[in-house]
């Protein structure tokens, strides 16, 4: 998880902060040391760490915050608010033209920083609002025309391609003539990316833009690479010109340098992260949001966000249905299956415990294997559409036909059963307890997860 060892470290340096009712400067300074180093670690620029330190220290040490009630609590929110600014301070929208015009936006970056698949992921973006076209501009690598083509039908939108032995520059123009014909109004340019940053490479971009008006010159860079990412960020934007950045891995074991670094070094916006391989898994960059992340305290604004876009795709009557059976505690199994595709579709478990405040202490070994949830879920996929609305026909022997049909041990159809039933139970003893508006859940569904939810 993104973030996840950074968040360790200054969790760690607060500690001593939080077990003191008065502190002096000397804790403050300590503590600031270790956070310091905390960053250093996570690959985030010297320069960047000693200004950010700084900037802390120079609020965190004063008569007003030592003396405070509560110094400790004030000392860490104006951790999260310098951290909120190292960022960004507020988030950034892609600005696009009137739908009557192209906004043409050109992607960029190193090969191997996910660019044609990020190119793919805004393209499903911005379907909802705009007719967007896919360009392949990359004519040197004829697998990235392939994957672009193959990304395009999955999100259902157009692709267009002249082959290999057209320059860059005739695509671009000539993608700018085929949107026009059929109607499109954003236009994302899929370019070519390299092992490392050369000349002619950046000559190219720069051809491009001269041929064609980009409204938006968006680098993707990999956030895995740490500190490399800015030094990337900083070349781009000083011989291409960049408007905005696109941070692509961030679901990986990333330290979180290249996210606290790039907007301070480069002046340049993060507009998006994605946090995943799916092509759904790209969210609007929240400074403030990735701040409270960073430092434990969860994210159940984007939490709410991803579970309102979840529930776009559900069927109200089904939910209502749903929700009335749950307040009467009859639960079944195709309720069950319902909450497990709504939780994937939220990016899985450890995603949605990592946004909630205080669950991002909760490492992945004391999280439900996911292994096991498949096997759970195989369970209930091998029972009849009967058996699912019905808990209650189950018998010995459709017990030992589920078992095999999933390929489990009967123990374990048996355990799982059992969890169920005590579930029914509790839900007909607390009635109203997962009601809602919309769906079974404050958030939609989520109310079904964990303690007090869906047996995992």
């Amino acid at each position: 998880m993104a973030f996840e060892s950074l968040t360790d470290k200054l969790q760690n340096a607060f500690k001593g902060l939080k077990s003191k009712g008065k502190l002096t400067e000397d804790d403050v300074k300590l503590a600031l040391k270790e956070v310091k180093m905390a960053l250093l670690e996570a690959d985030v620029s010297f320069k960047v760490v000693k200004q950010f330190i700084n900037a802390v220290q120079e609020k965190a040490i004063g008569e007003d915050v030592l003396n405070g009630l509560n110094p400790a609590q004030m000392v860490i929110k104006i951790v999260n608010e310098e951290l909120t600014n190292l960022m960004g301070s507020e988030a950034t929208e892609l600005q696009l033209q009137d739908s009557k015009y192209i906004t043409v936006i050109m992607m960029c970056g190193l090969q191997g920083a996910g660019k044609t698949t990020t190119a793919a992921k805004l393209a499903g973006k911005l379907k909802n609002k705009r007719k967007p076209l896919l360009v392949a501009c990359d004519i040197y690598r004829p697998a990235a025309i392939d994957q672009l083509e193959v990304n395009a039908k999955k999100q259902e939108v157009d692709f267009f391609s002249m082959g290999t032995d057209v320059s860059p520059v005739k695509i671009a123009k000539s993608a700018m003539d085929y949107a026009k014909e059929h109607g499109h109004n954003v236009v994302i340019l899929d370019t070519a990316g390299r092992l490392q940053i050369d000349e002619a490479m950046m000559k190219e971009l720069r051809d491009i833009k001269d041929a064609v008006t980009v409204h938006h010159t968006l680098l993707v860079v990999d956030a895995m690479t740490g500190q490399e990412a800015v030094n990337v960020a900083e070349q781009f934007n000083e011989k291409v010109g960049i408007n905005g950045i696109i941070l692509s891995k961030m679901d990986g074991d990333s330290r979180g340098g290249a996210a606290l670094s790039t907007k301070a070094v480069t002046g340049k916006p993060i507009i998006y992260v994605c946090m995943g391989e799916k092509l759904t898994d790209i969210e609007q960059f929240y400074p403030d949001r990735m701040a409270s992340r960073i430092l434990g305290m969860g994210d159940v604004l984007s939490l709410i966000d991803k579970a309102v876009e979840a529930n776009q795709e559900r069927d109200i009557e089904k939910d209502r249905e749903m929700a009335s059976k749950m307040k009467k505690g009859k639960i079944d199994f195709e309720m069950y299956l319902e909450s497990m595709k709504q939780m994937r579709n939220m990016g899985g478990l450890s995603a949605i415990m990592g946004m909630l405040p205080g669950m991002g202490k909760i490492s992945d070994d004391q999280l439900p294997d996911e292994k096991k949830l498949a096997r759970i879920e195989a369970i209930v996929l091998s029972m009849t559409p009967e058996e699912r609305k019905n808990p209650k026909l189950m018998s010995p022997q459709r017990k030992f036909r589920i078992a095999k049909g999933s390929g489990n041990d009967i123990a374990e159809v048996n355990r799982f059963i059992k969890q169920f039933e005590q579930m029914q139970k509790m839900m007909k003893q607390m009635p109203g307890l997962m009601g809602g508006k919309r769906g079974f859940g404050k958030f939609g569904g989520l109310g079904g997860f964990g303690k007090g939810g869906f047996p995992f």
